[in-house]
This record gives structure tokens, sequence and C-alpha cells, in this order.
């Protein structure tokens, strides 16, 4: 009988140690803070993601998930529960993706800001205000694994074309010509430094005969200078008032006059001299024909004229 009654003191002072541990656990865990619920629905898996898991904000905790559940309003989504401290900046402009601390593979709530409004978003009256749910980095490279690892085959494929058998032997004599290319150019090298002190000499021979030439056209230049400068000074000599220009000028009315004076005056005279020499030519070569014919008259003079045909004393001198 008096072991029942150890029995029964131990189990009783068991049980009330037990409860004072989870009554100590409670108010340790209690959180006083005022919260605000929001839910967010997410499209992919939320693998990981446990109740009473984190709600970080920029990695800073503001709160916990409270429930995790399937979304009534959009089939196939799965609708997530938070609550998070009146403080949290949670903006119209928040949203959500999914984190994954380390190695462990439990996650969390990440809430972000881009900081395109700066409204506050309110907790709702009646159901919870939404947040809208991104995806996370895991997803995009799960929803992106077909298409890298099929670009990976692709390019391993490529690859073993590459190294095939024929493509080998074109690279092994594209190496071959590369060693012998490297050969010519160190015979080419060789060539030039036996070259080289032959085109300096010939070059610095040449920069004295530039140098000797660019020495005489400059004296050229200044001829042409001093040539050009007394052309200048013989065309303002010749163009100034009473210069050669002038002259010329005055000469040419001068003579213009003088043709004037000759064609109005004198010509005439000289048209009428030699009218009258023209007449006197023409007595003279009568008076020349007349002597020829009868050298006597010269002497006797002309004497009586003979008749003509049809006076008397005509005499015919066709009849006998």
């Amino acid at each position: 009988m008096e072991n029942k009654s150890h029995a029964l003191a131990a189990g009783t002072f068991v049980l009330v140690v037990m409860a004072l541990l989870v009554a100590l656990a409670v108010w340790l865990t209690r959180d006083s803070r005022a919260m605000r619920v929001y839910e967010l629905s997410s499209p992919d898996a939320v693998t990981g993601l446990q109740p009473q898991a984190s709600v970080r904000f920029k990695g800073v905790n503001i709160g916990k998930v409270t429930a995790i559940g399937f979304d009534r309003q959009a089939p196939g989504h799965v609708l997530i529960r938070i609550a998070v401290d009146d403080q949290a900046p949670i903006t119209q402009s928040t949203f959500g993706t999914l984190g994954f601390q380390g190695v462990t593979g439990l996650a969390f709530v990440q809430l972000d800001d881009k900081g395109e409004s700066s409204v506050a978003l309110p907790a709702g009256d009646g159901s919870p205000a939404r947040i809208p749910m991104r995806p996370s980095l895991l997803s995009t490279l799960s929803d992106r694994g077909l298409s890298i690892l099929s670009q990976l085959d692709e390019a391993t494929r490529r690859a073993n074309l590459l190294l095939s058998a024929d493509n080998q032997k074109n690279l092994m004599s594209a190496i071959g010509n590369l060693g012998q290319a490297a050969a010519s150019m160190e015979k080419l090298t060789t060539h030039t430094d036996q070259v080289l002190p032959q085109l300096m000499q010939d070059a610095k021979t040449t920069l004295v005969s530039l140098q000797d030439t660019s020495v005489r056209v400059g004296e050229s230049a200044d001829e042409v200078r001093r040539s050009a400068r007394a052309f200048r000074t013989v065309t303002e000599r010749m163009n100034a008032s009473g210069g050669t220009l002038d002259q010329l000028a005055q000469g040419v009315s001068t003579l213009a006059a003088t043709g004037q004076t000759l064609n109005t005056a004198t010509l005439p005279r000289v048209n009428h001299a030699l009218e009258d020499a023209a007449r006197t030519a023409r007595q003279l070569s009568r008076a020349a024909g007349t002597i020829n014919d009868n050298p006597q008259s010269l002497l006797y003079g002309n004497g009586p004229l003979l008749p003509g045909p049809g006076e008397a004393g005509f005499i015919n001198p066709g009849k006998p």
C-alpha cells in the first residue's frame, strides 16, 4: 500500500513538472506584438515550408507562417497565411518569394519591395489582404532545367562533332601549318635583322636628300614671292593714274581721232587727186597715140582732116 502511494506521488510530481515545463515554453514563445494577417497564393510547390516557419522582410524576421492549405479561389494554388509585425513596412508593391535555409531544405517566406509604391497594404476587415507571390530562384531554375539540359546536350553534340577524327586531322594540320608559319617568321626576322641596317642607311640618305630638297624648295618659294611682289609692283604702276594703261588709252583715243579726220577730210581729197591724175594719164595716152600714128604732127601740126565715108574725096582703102 505504501509503494502505491509513493508511485502516485512520483507520477503526480512528474505531471506537475511537465505542466510547468509546457507553461514555461508557452510563456517563453509567446509573441505579444500586434500582428497583421496576410495571405499569399503560390502556383508553385512549397516543399520544405512548414507552419511556424519564419517570415522575413529583406532578411529581417517580422513574423511567421500560421497556416498552409489549398486556395479555393484559384484551384491548384497553395494558400499560405502569415502573421507579421504591425510595424512591418508592407506596401501595395510588396511581393513574396520562397527562400531556403542553407542545405537543410527548410523554407521560409521572403518578402521584398522594390519601392514602386509607398501606400501601406491594409490587412483587410473580413478576409486577409493578399500579397502577390513570385517564383523563387529554385522554381525558375526548375522551369528552365529542361531548356538548360537541351542546350547542354546540343553543346555536347557539337563538341563531339568538333572532336571527330576528321576534325582532329584538320586541327593537327593547322597546328603543323602554324609551326611552319612560325619558322617562316623566324627566317623573316633573321633576314630583317640583316636588311634593316641597310634600310636605315638608305632612309638616312633619303632624309638628307629630302632636307636638301626642302631647302631648295624654300629658296624657290622665296624667288617666287619676290617675283610676285615685283609683278604686283608693275601691275600697280600700270594701273595707276597716268600710268602705262592710261597713256595707252590716250594713244588709242588720239589714233581713233586721227583715223576719223583721215576718213572725213584727207581721203576725199586724195580721191579727187587720183581722178585728176587718171584723166591726165588718159590725155597723155591719147597724145602719145597721136604722136605715134603721126610723128610729123610735132613739126607740121595735125593738118586737115581726111574725108570720112560719104564725104567728097573719101577714098576706101580696101579698093584698088
